[in-house]
């Protein structure tokens, strides 16, 4: 008996459908093994701190006394970095790196150029935990401008953990998985530079993403805390101080403002490691 002209139809769609599932996979398979869930596409906007853009900080002044510093990335450009250290800035953050795949590309002039006016300077990562392990990006941080060195000028590296600029805010990854690459990162950079990175977080995002109940963090990483207010707030659990403070994101210097927690002495001791 031949077919009836409804059965000929659903025929020709399954077909159809079949041919699409095998040219390519797409409809079977999803993304090719291996492939980045959100591939870094502006890297270039991603700064510390940029997760925290349009709260209405703006300019802060912060309730602590301090040496004062901050941080930048290429959304910088060439900085002038005679007339930071007029200013009164004692030290600088850089980034280097995202990922394993980008390099600040004003990363000399900043770096350098901080050192040679007589700043003290560290680089730090943005990570982004979806996109290959703690291990690799640690890997790839401290072998373009994250490692370190006993100069008297260098800080150690540190690793930007925020809210995922391409995606979900905690990258996909679960709470446990989350803890497990930074530790990942944190062990391999020290392995790489003999220092244990500075983690920069803020309460929110460590709260969310880690589940904040992993205090071994602040055993060995000193904290570097993102809060745009006039006062750094409840800290990340484990950590009874900080070490540095991102208290604005716009000031006297270009970039945004922090503030180290101890005197001259003190910040120029965790740069020496003693």
């Amino acid at each position: 008996m031949a077919p009836s002209p409804r059965n000929r139809i659903i025929r020709r769609l399954s077909t159809a459908f079949a041919a699409l599932s095998l040219a390519g996979g797409v409809l079977a398979a999803g993304p090719a093994a291996g492939a980045s869930p959100n591939p870094i596409t502006h890297p270039d906007k991603d700064h510390a701190g940029s997760s925290l853009e349009g709260s209405g900080s703006g300019t802060v002044t912060p309730l602590v006394s301090g040496p004062l510093g901050l941080d930048v990335s290429s959304h910088q450009g060439n900085v002038t970095w005679s007339s930071v250290k007029s200013n009164g800035a004692q030290f600088a953050y850089v980034k280097a790196t995202e990922g394993t795949t980008y390099q600040n590309p004003y990363f000399s002039q900043q770096y350098v150029g901080s050192y040679n006016v007589g700043l003290i300077r560290g680089a730090y990562h943005f990570a982004t935990p979806d996109t290959s392990s703690g291990a690799a990006q640690a890997d790839y941080f401290a072998a373009h401008g994250g490692g370190w060195s006993a100069d008297h000028h260098t800080l150690p590296g540190a690793v930007d953990l925020e809210s995922n600029p391409y995606g979900a805010s905690c990258y996909g990854l679960s709470q446990a998985s989350m803890r497990s690459w930074i530790h990942a990162f944190i062990n391999e950079y020290h392995a790489k530079s003999g220092r244990w990175a500075v983690i920069y977080t803020s309460l929110s995002w460590w709260t969310s993403c880690t589940g904040n109940t992993d205090t071994t963090f602040a055993t060995n990483s000193p904290l570097w805390i993102a809060k745009w207010a006039s006062s750094a707030g409840t800290l990340p659990a484990g950590w009874s101080f900080y070490t540095f403070w991102q208290y604005a994101d716009s000031g006297t210097f270009p970039g945004d403002q922090d503030v180290f927690n101890g005197d001259s002495t003190r910040l120029l001791a965790l740069a020496d490691n003693t």
